[in-house]
């Protein structure tokens, strides 16, 4: 028997777990964060100061799937906007609906801090998670535009 799946708050007792999952999200987009980034994002998700935020996807005792997300002011809108960050499913685990909970979790917290708005970018050949990203959610039309400074 299968053991359902919990979407909850990243714990402090989860940091191994947590940063396993961080490092196959890595390792996807084919990136590799410096362990002092690593441990800042870590502290952040456990600073009330901090609006950067953290849930996990748990099965049982074994995270499955990471999700973070960071509250920011609009010049749009008068309420925060929720920009979900990092999404990541282990691979074991992927098509089985854990993505969607992890981003419907997200909408959750969203509303509650009353944003108006979730919003993410992904790679144009992240075509799996597009096709889940179609169904809940809507493509803005814009291209993101960088420079590394």
């Amino acid at each position: 028997m299968t053991l359902p799946v919990a979407i909850r708050k990243v714990q402090p007792g989860d940091r191994s777990q947590w940063e396993r999952l961080w490092r196959g999200y890595q390792a996807f987009y084919q990136v590799d964060l410096p362990s002092e980034v690593t441990e800042t994002t870590w502290r952040r998700f456990f600073d009330e100061n901090e609006p950067v935020h953290a849930l996990v996807a748990a099965r049982g005792t074994h995270l499955v799937g990471l999700v973070h997300f960071i509250f920011h002011r609009s010049t749009w809108l008068i309420g925060p906007t929720c920009y979900l960050q990092d999404l990541f499913t282990h691979e074991s685990e992927r098509g089985s609906g854990i993505g969607r909970a992890l981003i419907e979790a997200v909408y959750a917290d969203a509303r509650a801090e009353g944003a108006g708005r979730v919003y993410w970018l992904t790679q144009a050949t992240n075509t799996t998670a597009m096709r889940l990203y179609d169904q809940v959610a809507q493509r803005s039309g814009f291209v993101q535009y960088r420079k590394i400074l």
